[in-house]
């Protein structure tokens, strides 16, 4: 195959046909650098064509609570008094860079997920 920008929907769906084809090859060959920039130009294609949007912080945060059985009490620790954190949670005040950071070493919160 011919390498060339994905431009179009038939253009990953032949690029996307060719990399089926590829699939296995041994990396260093000709056949296996074909398949890394197929598989790049899609990746490209598809981050451009569907982008994900970011995730927001306050869903990020009630999404930790859920999975580890986390009250707002437990959230004083990181964010403030039970008033501040209660602003936060209800999109009534942002999250500042403290408490950001506070979030994330002590619940492990990716900074990429608290930062919008």
């Amino acid at each position: 195959m011919k390498l060339k920008p994905i431009r179009s929907d038939l253009d990953l769906e032949l690029a996307l046909e060719r990399i089926e084809a590829l699939w296995g090859a041994k990396p260093g060959t000709a056949k296996g650098d074909e398949l890394d920039i197929l598989m790049l130009l899609v990746e490209r294609y598809e981050e451009e064509r569907f982008p994900i949007p970011g995730s927001d912080p306050i869903e990020a945060i009630k999404f930790l609570m859920e999975q580890n059985d986390l009250s707002r009490l437990d959230l004083e620790t990181y964010i403030g008094p039970r008033g501040r954190v209660s602003e936060v949670l209800n999109g009534k005040r942002n999250l500042t860079l403290p408490m950001i950071k506070r979030l994330h070493e002590g619940l492990k919160i990716p900074y990429e997920s608290l930062i919008r």
